[in-house]
């Protein structure tokens, strides 16, 4: 059964002997690295590269549940992405646009 599996995965049209694998496998490597940027400074988040992160994530998860195969890794790591980004980016407007009081108010 396991085998069967394996080979499934293998020999699927989006399986590892493709670019449709890699490609975002290696994406990952952006999510993870807005992941570490967490720790970042607020002041130092960028708002272009944030927006572009979101939009990238948002378009491209769209596109990967209508192409044919279904390439859920890819799905996946853009979900990751727009989700890292929107963060990012709240964490930026909240710092630029409201005071810590009123951020402090809100969190509780």
């Amino acid at each position: 059964m396991a085998a069967s599996k394996l080979q499934a995965f293998w020999n699927h049209p989006a399986g590892p002997k493709t670019i449709h694998f890699w490609a975002p496998t290696f994406k990952w490597g952006i999510s993870i690295a807005n992941i570490a940027d967490f720790a970042k400074p607020p002041e130092k988040i960028s708002y272009p590269q944030q927006i572009a992160v979101t939009a990238t994530g948002v378009i491209w998860s769209r596109y990967s549940t209508v192409i044919t195969p279904k390439n859920w890794n890819l799905f996946s790591v853009n979900v990751a992405m727009a989700g890292t980004g929107i963060y990012q980016l709240t964490r930026k407007i909240q710092h630029d646009y409201f005071s810590k009081e009123e951020v402090a108010a809100v969190n509780k």
